[in-house]
């Protein structure tokens, strides 16, 4: 077989394999989990290195086992896929580092990091899922491996947080699937193309496809954190940082936002969803989401929490530039998916650092600690002036294509406000927490501050993942018109979706 061939599946097993070898490991064997955990993220990195490649010159990779007649299990690679595998693979990585780090003298490490690399597989896996029977598989192989890295602190708390997540997300899935089986029956098999599956069809019942539209969307929408399906994301917060930095940058939350531009481009299409009038109750839920979770944001003390409606809040951009419909607005969406990851892992990178060694939790307890951690709160500040938009932190090239085609569409007039009044309370909770921990006076004591040696305010697997991500999403910014950036890869897939 040629390379074209099997590359899909080689990305998938360079992190399943390890998983499942990580399972049989004693909780003594340090390095070896290590250099498994290693071997694979790095291993993964590289192989998509050479799809990306591959992809942007035009070259075609696709696996593809054959089920039952009728009913294939696809890996393919196509722009869009290539951008979220790249997003989930390189966050991957920094997150193993990190994770060791966190995890270092914990107990059910192994445990740990074989779900955390089944995670990531599934994550990958819907990513190139090549139709929406692969998709759905992976979607729902997401939700069980994600479960126990919820619950994995065995607290009340904590599995009472995760069964939360595990009823909205099956619930979720089941809507999903029952959307993708109707489909079936009507179309047959659904291959994700560019244009859309469906676009092609003729003489399909407008009012099943309106249906099976909004099964598939709520479906998505629980795992995307729509408004009022958003539930499960505050409650999972208990789950340790590393866990937290999964469901919201590379893994959970992310799969259903990509799942819902997946739908709207690649099934159903720009023409027919225009046509059937999909769109509109999508880009209002999305709209009034930024809004929700934005004002829930406000009132939250607790740090994590305080990020995760940030999370509800700033996903909805990838639903309101997939609404709007136009190819500006398709850039301003899509490319949100990478830069809302980058900077959202970094703040959450930085949160568990503050409760590991200082034992922070809450905004309250943040007076000084920019004096005591500066690295660390360097790279939040960095993060979260992109998330309020400022230049030229990436999170402003998101809104400004946003604007732009909200004008392109001739939607201004509703967009423009909520861009603008999402961006005045990503301010007004983020800058108070700026303001907390560069000017205010520190305390005595902090909550339960860990003394380390060295010349590092932490040990260097716990600072540098979030420096490192707090650089690429200020670098990614200052060049935006860079080759491979993620605003040029976008631009393709705009270009390809509106055949322009």
């Amino acid at each position: 077989m040629s390379l074209s061939n099997t590359l899909p599946a080689l990305i998938l097993v360079s992190s399943l394999l390890p998983g499942l070898a990580i399972f049989l490991l004693r909780e003594d064997s340090h390095v070896l989990r290590t250099s498994l955990n290693m071997f694979g993220a790095i291993a993964k990195v590289i192989l998509v290195g050479v799809m990306v490649w591959g992809v942007f010159h035009a070259q075609s990779f696709e696996t593809r086992w054959t089920l039952a007649p009728g009913l294939d299990l696809v890996l393919s690679a196509d722009a869009l896929s290539v951008l979220f595998v790249a997003l989930s693979t390189g966050l991957w990585l920094l997150t193993t580092v990190y994770a060791i780090g966190y995890l270092e003298g914990t107990p059910h490490r192994s445990r740990f990091f074989g779900f955390f690399s089944l995670c990531v597989t599934a994550t990958v896996g819907l990513a190139m899922a090549g139709n929406l029977f692969t998709f759905v598989v992976f979607y729902e192989l997401l939700t069980l491996a994600t479960y126990p890295l919820v619950a994995h602190k065995g607290t009340p708390a904590a599995v009472r947080g995760a069964r939360i997540y595990l009823a909205y997300t099956l619930s979720g899935g089941l809507l999903l699937l029952i959307g993708a089986v109707w489909l079936r029956t009507i179309a047959g098999p659904v291959d994700f193309v560019e244009g859309g599956a469906l676009s092609d069809l003729s003489g399909l019942d407008p009012t099943a496809l309106r249906w099976i539209f909004a099964l598939l969307i709520i479906g998505l929408g629980v795992k995307a954190a729509l408004v009022p399906l958003h539930g499960w994301l505050p409650q999972a917060m208990v789950a340790p940082a590393p866990v937290s930095s999964l469901l919201h940058a590379v893994a959970v939350v992310k799969a259903g936002a990509f799942g819902i531009v997946r739908v709207v481009y690649d099934v159903y299409g720009v023409e027919l969803a225009g046509t059937l009038q999909l769109l509109p109750v999508l880009g209002a839920v999305a709209a009034i989401t930024i809004i929700y979770g934005s004002i829930k944001a406000l009132s939250q003390d607790h740090l994590k929490k305080r990020l995760a409606y940030s999370t509800v809040s700033q996903v909805s951009y990838i639903a309101l530039g997939t609404a709007i419909l136009g190819p500006l607005a398709t850039i301003g969406g899509v490319v949100h998916l990478v830069h809302q990851g980058i900077m959202k892992i970094t703040l959450f990178f930085a949160a568990g650092n503050y409760a590991e060694n200082l034992g922070i939790h809450k905004v309250s307890e943040m007076d000084g600690v920019g004096r005591r951690m500066p690295g660390t709160t360097l790279a939040f500040t960095i993060a979260a002036l992109g998330m309020i938009g400022i230049p030229p932190v990436a999170g402003f090239v998101s809104k400004w294509y946003l604007g732009l085609g909200a004008v392109e569409a001739g939607v201004a007039h509703w967009v423009l406000p909520v861009l603008i009044a999402s961006s005045l309370l990503n301010a007004a909770y983020f800058l108070p927490i700026l303001y907390r921990a560069w000017f205010k006076v520190a305390p005595t004591a902090w909550p339960a501050e860990q003394v380390r040696g060295g010349r590092l305010e932490m040990p260097g697997a716990l600072l540098w993942p979030p420096v490192v991500t707090a650089a690429l999403a200020l670098a990614i910014g200052l060049f935006a018109g860079a080759p491979y950036s993620p605003l040029e890869w976008t631009q393709l897939i705009a270009a390809r979706e509106y055949g322009l």
